[in-house]
């Protein structure tokens, strides 16, 4: 039987980012390595306790993993750590703890040894799309331009003339100095070298120093249709190069333009259609328009200012389960700028035929200004 994730973290279903973190800290710090040395049980523990928390405190990994559990992670291409190598579940264990409770608290031991020193770059990168509202509800095709990063050729990625990679002399090549307090391992980035572990002795004409150029590129992608304001869209392999020939993800963040008359609220349309207090007071059948067309929306007598009328399925295709949302109609009532003096003469007459019922406020508040003098006699 496999134990889930929220246990692990003794955590709610419903536990916010704030609460994931805090368990995190609180379980991390007491099954950490270096406080239990020799002992493979609380090993074990804290890798299931990081595993837990890569996923939970990801909002997309958390979202595939409340719907699919670790099946549906496995699918989008998450490793548990039963399946990787030592070292690369100690990296992994100590990016995630570092960024929980900062640099300083580097390795685990002697277990940071196999790390390797730090990229120049990181090898994902993000750009962004800016779709029309129509372009999001429906899904369209677009051409993404943007640029990445490769080594640069002329100095083979050091950043220097003679093309050979210099260790820093402060870190010995590591990009970190260390040093210990208890049974805790500090870190931090060496000031020399800034953390990458190489002096540059002869910097690079091509690249500056730097190690890499930018390249222009260009990708064309498919959105989907209901795709959302704030959603990703993961390119495989469009990111930037290393000088080992491993390239990252592109991800394409998207925003969505406002539309003149419907408000999108995750698969749900608002729209607001303007009614004159006649149409309201006397009833009306109206046309109004919908994502896919027309509909006709039928008023009461006496509609309400701000009442709502709903019409299922008239909403946007959900981008994972292709259910439509609803079409939500809020009327909102329009009253004359001014009246000439027949409209006026027409709308007394009109108040007058209604006798007692055209003043409700004098029914509302019968006897209540007696009681209020009786307050102060």
């Amino acid at each position: 039987m496999e134990l889930d994730y929220y246990e692990i973290l003794e955590i709610s279903r419903d536990a916010d980012g704030s609460a994931v973190k805090k368990a995190y800290r609180k379980l991390a710090m007491q099954y950490h390595p270096d406080r239990n040395q020799g002992d493979k049980q609380a090993e074990e523990k804290f890798k299931l306790i990081n595993e837990a928390y890569q996923v939970l405190s990801d909002q997309e990994k958390r979202s595939i993993y409340d719907r699919y559990g670790k099946d549906g992670l496995e699918r989008q291409g998450f490793r548990h750590y039963a399946d990787q190598n030592y070292e690369d579940i100690m990296d992994d264990l100590g990016s995630i703890f570092e960024s929980v409770f900062g640099s300083s608290f580097g390795g685990f031991g002697g277990q940071s040894r196999g790390r390797q020193k730090p990229k120049k770059y990181p090898l994902d990168l993000e750009t962004t799309v800016v779709l029309e509202f129509n372009e999001a509800i429906f899904g369209c095709s677009k051409e993404i331009k943007y640029s990445y990063k490769t080594p640069c050729e002329d100095c083979d990625g050091t950043g220097s003339k003679d093309k050979k990679s210099h260790s820093c002399p402060e870190c010995g090549g590591k990009g970190q100095v260390f040093f210990r307090q208890g049974f805790m391992t500090f870190s931090q980035p060496c000031k020399k070298c800034h953390g990458t572990g190489e002096a540059i002795t002869n910097c690079c004409s091509t690249c500056k120093g730097q190690g890499f150029i930018q390249k222009d590129a260009s990708i064309k992608i498919d959105i989907p249709e209901g795709i959302d304001n704030g959603n990703r869209i993961r390119a495989a392999r469009k990111g930037n190069l290393d000088e080992y020939g491993q390239k990252g993800d592109l991800y394409v963040l998207v925003k969505v333009k406002d539309d003149d008359h419907f408000v999108r609220h995750n698969d749900d349309i608002y729209i607001e259609v303007p009614v004159f207090f006649t149409q309201a007071v006397l009833g009306d059948t109206l046309t109004i328009p919908t994502l896919r067309g027309e509909k006709e929306l039928k008023l009461p007598t006496g509609a309400k200012d701000k009442q709502q009328f709903l019409f299922e399925g008239e909403g946007v295709q959900n981008v994972h389960t292709r259910r439509k949302g609803n079409l939500v109609a809020q009327i909102s009532l329009r009253y004359p700028k001014k009246l000439d003096d027949k409209q006026r003469e027409l709308l007394e007459e009109l108040q007058a035929s209604f006798g007692y019922e055209s003043t409700p406020h004098e029914s509302t508040f019968e006897g209540v200004f007696d009681k209020i003098k009786g307050w102060f006699s």
